[in-house]
């Protein structure tokens, strides 16, 4: 219990970073490595290198390209696809990389535990904005995009404010993911049963006579 107590912070920020590393990684490297340079948020020694300038640098430039291409339907799909392959192990290494003081097989259960929550996080953020796609106007993508980008921010900020509250806000968030991810399955599920029934041919009714 006193471990947990004093090193809550430490876990609060993991969990932040790996959660926010599903939505917006280079939004994530380039809020940790600011508030790390400037002394706002204590950075381990494993994740000193995000306080480089050009870290901070390249970090922020790619947040700004992914700030309007996640804006554009259809686009945004792709996005989320190719970055599949860079936000999970990335998020499995923050996660640790927060934790790596407090010893190997701390940093190992971060990397573990967070790599899933990443996972979990970026594929609920790509078949939410799959099924956002399907609709031809383009203001729920956008508010969608907005949404995310603030939750980012706000879970950052919350985690080293209030880690424990933090904690208890990414629980109810987990809740929700889980409930949102069936619910997109069922739609998907839904879409494609009509899909396959459109396309198959249909009996003549009956009482009905060939020509």
């Amino acid at each position: 219990m006193d471990w947990l107590q004093q090193h809550l912070p430490e876990l609060a920020m993991s969990a932040a970073m790996a959660w926010g590393a599903g939505l917006r990684l280079y939004l994530v490297v380039f809020v940790v490595g600011l508030l790390g340079k400037f002394g706002y948020v204590p950075v381990p020694e494993a994740l000193k290198l995000l306080t480089n300038p050009l870290v901070i640098g390249a970090a922020g430039f790619m947040s700004f390209i992914e700030f309007f291409a996640d804006k554009i339907p259809w686009l945004d799909s792709v996005w989320d696809a190719i970055h599949t392959f860079l936000r999970i192990p990335a998020g499995a290494a923050l996660a640790a990389g927060m934790l790596g003081d407090s010893g190997e097989g701390m940093a190992l259960a971060a990397a573990i535990i967070g790599g899933t929550l990443t996972a979990g996080t970026h594929f609920g953020k790509a078949g939410t904005r799959a099924a956002a796609n399907t609709s031809p106007e383009p203001f729920t993508n956008i508010g969608l995009s907005l949404a995310e980008e603030s939750m980012v921010a706000g879970g950052l900020a919350l985690a080293i404010a209030n880690p424990l509250l933090f904690l208890f806000a990414l629980l109810l968030f987990i809740v929700v993911l889980v409930f949102l991810i069936r619910f997109i399955l069922k739609g998907l599920a839904a879409i494609i049963r009509r899909l396959t029934a459109a396309g198959t041919p249909q009996p003549p009714a009956r009482g009905s006579s060939a020509i």
